[in-house]
């Protein structure tokens, strides 16, 4: 049961993330007509919400975009950076989102951020507490009541990370709107990126869920 719970989240893991290649490849060649690139569009967003303290910067690699707020940074991908498309402008204007949301106090990233720490903690130590749980069952059901636990903490955080996405892409897709940055087709574009890139989040919670659910199973059923 185990073994089909992994592979149907890795199957779906795996098309969710092909297809948010394939639209991201799609999308960025539609270009957009005011011919700003990611960094222009990230920019303009944070002035327009008055934020003068984020820095917007270039980070290696694909798909790497991401806000940090401890050093108050939007880093865009290069392929997001320096290219002038819906997908690009899609991208930069989520992770400008972030930054919205951390310069608003916005509840659920609050309360992501409050869990970062113990989720780091929790993370180190879930697969050896969970092995010996399962090893030492029967003579030390508590361990793994411990690593069920402290994979609990990382469920709680997949399914906290589910609004804070999905309002950074709101946030993303009415500013693009609402200040004419994008045309119909553009702003199509980058709201069907959004849509699949948030679906990522989804499936990685749902198979967190379903993975504590399993060893819950393992835990109950111990004496079975």
């Amino acid at each position: 049961m185990y073994w089909i719970l992994i592979i149907i989240t890795m199957l779906a893991s795996w098309l969710v993330g092909k297809r948010l290649q394939s639209k991201f490849d799609k999308y960025s060649k539609v270009h957009l007509r005011n011919g700003m690139s990611g960094a222009e569009i990230a920019t303009k967003m944070l002035h327009d919400h008055g934020i003068y303290d984020v820095k917007v910067i270039s980070t290696p690699g694909r798909l790497t975009d991401h806000y940090n707020p401890a050093d108050k940074t939007v880093n865009l991908s290069e392929a997001v950076y320096n290219q002038r498309n819906a997908a690009a402008a899609a991208v930069a204007a989520h992770e400008v989102g972030h930054a919205v949301q951390h310069a608003t106090a916005y509840s659920w990233l609050t309360m992501r951020s409050k869990m970062v720490p113990v989720v780091n903690i929790a993370s180190r130590f879930i697969s050896i507490t969970l092995i010996a749980g399962i090893l030492l069952i029967q003579s030390f059901p508590q361990l793994l009541l411990i690593g069920i636990i402290l994979f609990a903490v990382t469920t709680v955080f997949s399914i906290v990370t589910l609004p804070v996405e999905y309002d950074a892409s709101n946030r993303a897709l009415k500013w693009l709107q609402t200040k004419n940055m994008v045309t119909r087709e553009e702003y199509a574009g980058a709201e069907d990126s959004l849509k699949w890139a948030a679906r990522t989040y989804v499936v990685a919670a749902l198979s967190s869920i379903g993975t504590l659910l399993y060893y819950v199973m393992i835990y109950m059923g111990r004496r079975e």
